[in-house]
């Protein structure tokens, strides 16, 4: 427990130099919102290309793993979406169960990626960066359709489509693969450009996690912000290991699989809850008391699923 509690401090440190260097007069708040777009256009999408390129796509195992993430992810889905006839009963508002959905469903890949990589090398970041390319598509469409549907909007098929193909994060992904698999050769000097973001993006992007958190939010949560805990950092990374071993799969790679599920929600849900009329409040609360608890519940998680692998 401690060995996997060391391995993961680096990243939340990381985080919270993000939490103390927004509360200073140090960097310019302005830097922020610059610096969220910049890893969202350039950085991440850099580090999602480098390792699409590099992937090793005849180990049918990581291939595996993507697509058991795909079925745990519309699995855990469904069942957040059959609570709404509940929650409705229980006077919860449409616009604050879209943020509950999102924030029991989204992953933050910053941190997912960051941690496979510290903890299971350069394996752990090839399978969750593969993982994160399956994954996005549905996750986007999953998201973008309810936040239509109970926002009282329908999303056209074309509009849908739009978003989907320019994601900065999918297309990166998508000419990753494609270069990958027909082998064409990338001039080194580019590649090498390339590398040197993808080095800057872990770093630079949990200091922006950190950023983007209220501290406020987590001193008095809400039991709906309680829920999403417990949904998002106990029962979905619970749901992703029983999905696994039922399809087979053991070891580092059900590890893996775990670690996807068991990192908070992604902070760029926000944005499109503000900008499709969600909860962003609730958001805001639920993603920031996520963060704090995973500091915690990832080692649990990782040694759970390390006993079940037989690891």
């Amino acid at each position: 427990m401690l060995a996997i509690f060391e391995s993961i401090l680096p990243i939340f440190l990381l985080v919270l130099l993000g939490v103390g260097l927004k509360r200073t007069s140090v960097i310019d708040k302005t830097f922020w919102d610059g610096m969220e777009q910049c890893s969202y256009y350039v950085l991440f999408p850099a580090l999602l290309f480098e390792t699409m390129v590099k992937a090793n796509f005849s180990d049918t195992s990581s291939i595996s793993v993507s697509l058991i993430a795909v079925v745990s992810f519309m699995t855990m889905s469904l069942l957040v979406l059959s609570l709404w006839p509940l929650l409705q009963r229980l006077n919860v508002t449409p616009s604050s169960y879209t943020s509950l959905y999102q924030t029991a469903t989204r992953w933050n890949g910053f941190m997912a990626l960051a941690i496979a990589a510290k903890t299971f090398g350069p394996h752990g970041l090839a399978v969750v960066g593969l993982v994160m390319a399956v994954v996005i598509v549905p996750v986007n469409i999953g998201t973008i359709l309810v936040l239509s549907w109970f926002s009282g909007s329908r999303p056209s098929i074309r509009g849908l489509i739009i978003r989907i193909v320019t994601n900065p994060m999918i297309l990166a992904t998508i000419v990753g693969i494609l270069i990958n698999l027909v082998g064409i050769p990338i001039y080194q000097p580019v590649m090498g450009a390339v590398e040197l973001l993808s080095q800057a993006s872990l770093s630079l992007g949990l200091i922006t996690v950190g950023a983007g958190l209220r501290v406020q939010d987590a001193l008095k949560p809400s039991a709906g912000v309680i829920a999403a805990v417990v949904l998002k950092l106990v029962f979905f990374p619970l749901l992703a290991l029983g999905v696994g071993i039922a399809c087979g799969l053991s070891g580092i790679n059900l590890a893996l699989l775990a670690l996807s599920a068991a990192v908070p929600t992604a902070m760029n849900g926000y944005v499109l809850a503000k900008q499709m009329g969600g909860d962003t409040e609730f958001y805001a609360a639920a993603a920031t008391v996520q963060t704090a608890c995973a500091f915690f519940t990832i080692p649990a998680v990782l040694l759970f699923s390390n006993y079940v692998a037989g690891g």
